[in-house]
């Protein structure tokens, strides 16, 4: 079986497995005002679908112990200067619709030949649209990595993300609890992917050096208000250890925002929204990088 074939089958059985007869991880969303921030509404929706889960944690770990061999995340990040992640986003809990109805094959490979060191795809679908096929889609149209962007709050998720092709998971510190973060941390590491530890002040830095995580993401937008410091990435990049990739994520737009973060040490730049927005993401990419 070809790993195409595989994923598309593993991603079908994802979305099939069932409990009792009740289809799994479906994501309620909450929609109450009066329940805490985006953040804590979107977490608690995921550990509510996470509780009802019926999966076999050590089935799942079989599968993605027996997927096909994950490309390597880290390797690609920072040659030649600071590179870019380019993000298949169709929404947000902020702004809403960005690109509905994009193709994340065809925006894949634009990201590709624009000269994308790898791609991150949201797959959460209540609150962003995502889906696990837009991530088997991107992946099989390219040759460079992929990073599955969700809200990863049970080791299953870890699972789910290796067993669809994914070749890093994001582990976001302001939603996981110590003993959740080393242990997801620890779990992509045994299946072989990379796991890109998302902090957004000191104290979640803190945190994640706890854990030994030598690929950071520094999310200059506030999960709780939503709203972007562009100032964020650089100046926690001086509090950063030495020796680990620095990824900024957030509020880059221009050519100077890259350099800015280059000579603030980052290996590589998360963009989404600007260039899913773009009417061409690939000539959005190229400009954003400097190349003409």
């Amino acid at each position: 079986m070809t790993t195409l074939c595989w994923a598309e089958a593993m991603s079908a059985m994802i979305r099939s497995a069932s409990m009792g007869n009740k289809p799994t991880r479906r994501v309620r969303q909450l929609r109450s005002p009066t329940m805490g921030t985006v953040l804590d509404r979107i977490v608690a929706a995921h550990r509510e679908a996470a509780a009802a889960d019926g999966r076999d944690l050590n089935e799942l770990r079989e599968q993605a112990m027996a997927a096909p061999p994950a490309r390597k995340f880290r390797k690609g990040l920072g040659h030649y200067g600071i590179t870019v992640i380019a993000e298949i986003k169709r929404r947000s809990p902020s702004k809403g619709d960005l690109a509905p109805d994009l193709d994340p094959a065809a925006l894949a490979k634009a990201y590709e030949d624009a000269g994308a060191s790898a791609i991150s795809v949201l797959t959460e679908n209540e609150f962003f649209g995502g889906s696990t096929d837009d991530l088997v889609a991107a992946r099989a149209a390219v040759s460079i990595p992929v990073l599955r962007k969700d809200f990863t709050v049970d080791a299953r998720d870890v699972c789910d993300a290796r067993i669809m092709g994914a070749d890093a998971v994001l582990l976001i510190v302001a939603a996981l609890t110590d003993d959740e973060l080393r242990q997801f941390h620890t779990l992509a590491a045994e299946l072989g992917m990379a796991a890109l530890v998302e902090i957004h002040d000191e104290a979640e830095l803190g945190r994640a050096v706890l854990i030994h995580a030598d690929l950071m993401g520094v999310n200059q937008r506030d999960l709780n208000t939503f709203e972007v410091d562009r100032t964020r990435a650089v100046r926690l990049a001086r509090t950063i250890p030495s020796g680990v990739v620095k990824v900024a994520e957030s509020g880059i737009d221009t050519a100077e925002d890259l350099v800015k973060l280059r000579d603030a040490g980052y290996a590589a730049a998360l963009v989404g929204e600007h260039l899913v927005t773009a009417p061409e993401p690939g000539d959005a990419l190229r400009r954003l990088r400097g190349v003409t």
